[in-house]
């Protein structure tokens, strides 16, 4: 490549007023943070990262346990309880993803607001605090401590069933805030 087809090529680049590519999940977290203006949407992006990795971690190690204690085992009851475990954990980290990964396309495809962000963002703290609620609900009666909250003695009188309500309402509300400010 001559010097002038190389001096072309990044006189070109430079004059794209395209929008930066964020090349998928892995990119779509920095792209995000950098594109809005929102504070509470930029305290969310490392927030979701590491509530990400974490519960990934946990279901996959989670996973390797299961697999170790039914290796032997052949299809059947194991075989769905696996993919049931594994279904779960994305059941946990979708929500998580969907607003940084809404906030990302919004960004690069139209000129978001930081109505927008900011609401997505809230609404995603909101099912964070959920997780907490259906922990607390579907605790082990042996792993519960006494307590004095009538909040948390709630939460711990209900069947642990109840658990999975908050993150469900929880996923409703980040869905609807996203269609309401599209």
């Amino acid at each position: 490549m001559t010097d002038a087809t190389a001096e072309q090529s990044v006189t070109a680049d430079a004059d794209d007023d395209r929008p930066e590519p964020y090349n998928g999940l892995p990119g779509a977290f920095p792209y995000a943070f950098r594109a809005s203006d929102s504070l509470l949407f930029k305290a969310y992006v490392p927030v979701a990262l590491l509530l990400s990795v974490a519960i990934t971690l946990v279901f996959s190690f989670g996973l390797i346990t299961q697999l170790a204690e039914t290796g032997s085992v052949r299809g059947g009851t194991f075989t769905f309880s696996r993919s049931f475990f594994l279904f779960v954990g994305l059941l946990l980290v979708a929500p998580l993803l969907a607003p940084v990964l809404s906030v990302a396309r919004r960004h690069r495809r139209t000129a978001s607001s930081v109505a927008y962000d900011r609401a997505l963002a809230l609404s995603a703290f909101l099912f964070i605090g959920s997780i907490y609620l259906a922990l607390l609900t579907s605790a082990p009666a042996e792993l519960r401590e006494p307590t004095q909250s009538a909040v948390v003695g709630f939460f711990y009188s209900l069947p642990p069933i109840a658990g999975v309500v908050p993150p469900m309402l929880a996923t409703l509300g980040i869905y609807l805030t996203h269609r309401l400010l599209k």
